[in-house]
């Protein structure tokens, strides 16, 4: 909280009269406009595409459904300023509105695809046949009870859509679209004066709010859980469409950003130079270090979440949580004016770099940390302090160990995110150290395709490690 609390303390710094000046101009309704505007086109894209997706690879028949589960989630690795890359690269002239909505939209419906899958896995079939039984149709029993059943799932996903497209920063500055989070860049490196970027950061930071509580409002309640297996709908005249139309998306959301990047590999394989073997040591440096302090941050929330209920454990892991909210941009921001007027000698430092991904990741090790805690025995720290131990050092030395194979995982998690994060890497590295993130937006923004696709390809293998720890982890704790 103390980065959104310095940003806000900023933007009235220069006094209320300042705020309301910089609020009312037109460029801050325009840019809430197209912002807005794009998250909405790219989150009901991705719920029709999503919804439809989860339906096809989970209850329908459709052929070769669970290869194509798996590769309809893959999207979801790729950054969406590789993505953009790479469609740029193929047709320069795809920028604006429908550059950044066709980009955003195919690597974020896998955030609607995952929950909805998962819904219609655990979704009692027992009231679809009593739906058919009565007469109704596939298609009037999919639309007046299934979509009933998922509406949970599918306004949770829709949220983490919406959030994404409010706060990404990659796509929409290849695409030159102009968006919040671009224009708070251009604010805050364009001027000397820096109060007109924090105000818009505090305007997206309540953009962001307000979708959070309305999608509270509009979840609903979760349908009931059914002990069988989902009931298979033949697609009969459909099968054709339904098969052209999943190709069309899987060439579409991984074909194309495959094909373009193979085609720049092998036109620019020695235009990187030698920065690049560099530049990928500092990734995994940052990400690293990033990972091992959010983890560290983590750990006291986790465990007090997973062992202790009452009101300040849930104030606490609640506040733990805002960093989800929080676009990087903004949170690169508040640290930026935090370091310069109050910790000058972190400002532009690798701890200041790793303190914004711990607020922006923090999340993510929470909820590693506190699942992985809640299944390790309370029997064995039990009896840890019957032989004398002291609480600290019962966790230190039998909780922290039996959660260990989760928290990792969650640390792999976050090392993920972190070498892939743009807007707080750009604002916050220290100078003349850049990341494959950074080499990769500063390469493509002169149109030097080339020499930037080395970069996005050994970001790429560099996400994908942790991302098979992932899996593997996940396939141990569902054996």
């Amino acid at each position: 909280m103390t980065p959104l609390g310095y940003l806000a303390v900023r933007s009235f710094d220069r006094g209320v009269g300042e705020v309301w000046r910089v609020l009312w101009r037109s460029r801050t309704f325009d840019l809430a406009a197209r912002s807005v505007a794009l998250a909405v086109a790219v989150t009901a894209a991705c719920l029709v595409l999503g919804v439809l997706s989860a339906w096809l690879v989970v209850r329908s028949d459709l052929p070769g459904r669970r290869f194509a589960g798996i590769l309809l989630v893959l999207p979801l690795a790729v950054p969406s300023y590789v993505a953009g890359f790479t469609w740029l690269a193929l047709a320069p002239g795809l920028t604006g509105f429908w550059g950044a909505f066709l980009v955003l939209t195919l690597v974020s419906y896998p955030y609607v695809l995952l929950p909805v899958a998962a819904a219609l896995r655990t979704a009692d079939p027992a009231v679809e046949e009593v739906a058919r039984s009565l007469g109704r149709t596939s298609a009037r029993t999919f639309f007046s009870v299934t979509l009933r059943q998922i509406r949970p799932a599918a306004t949770a996903g829709g949220l983490l859509v919406a959030l994404y497209v409010l706060s990404d920063f990659g796509a929409v500055s290849l695409m030159r679209f102009e968006a919040f989070t671009l224009g708070i860049y251009t604010s805050y490196r364009g001027t000397f004066d820096r109060t007109p970027a924090a105000i818009l950061g505090c305007v997206l930071v309540v953009l962001a709010i307000l979708l959070t509580v309305g999608e509270r409002r509009a979840r609903g309640a979760t349908g009931g859980r059914g002990d069988r297996e989902p009931v298979r709908v033949p697609l009969g005249g459909a099968k054709i469409p339904a098969v052209a139309g999943t190709a069309v998306v899987l060439l579409l959301a991984l074909g194309v950003p495959v094909a373009s990047l193979v085609r720049w590999l092998v036109a620019g394989s020695s235009a990187a130079g030698g920065d690049l073997l560099s530049t990928a040591g500092n990734t995994v440096a940052v990400a690293a270090y990033g990972a091992l302090l959010t983890v560290v941050f983590a750990l006291p929330v986790g465990i007090l979440a997973a062992r202790h209920r009452g009101p300040l454990v849930r104030g606490m892991e609640v506040a733990s949580f805002a960093g989800h909210a929080l676009p990087g941009i903004t949170v690169g921001l508040a640290l930026v004016f935090f370091g310069i007027r109050v910790l000058p000698e972190l400002y532009q430092t690798t701890s200041m770099l790793a303190f914004a991904y711990a607020v922006l990741f923090l999340p993510l090790a929470v909820s590693a940390v506190r699942t992985a805690v809640a299944h390790a025995q309370p029997v064995l720290e039990d009896v840890s302090r019957s032989l004398g131990k002291g609480r600290s050092a019962t966790r230190l030395l039998v909780t922290v160990p039996l959660a260990a194979p989760g928290i990792s995982a969650g640390a792999a998690l976050v090392f993920l995110t972190c070498a892939k994060e743009l807007p707080a890497t750009l604002l916050l590295r220290p100078t003349g150290v850049d990341t494959l993130a950074t080499e990769l937006w500063t390469k493509t923004e002169i149109g030097a395709y080339a020499a930037a696709a080395p970069y996005a390809a050994v970001l790429l293998v560099v996400a994908a490690v942790p991302a098979v720890v992932l899996d593997r982890f996940l396939r141990g704790v569902t054996r």
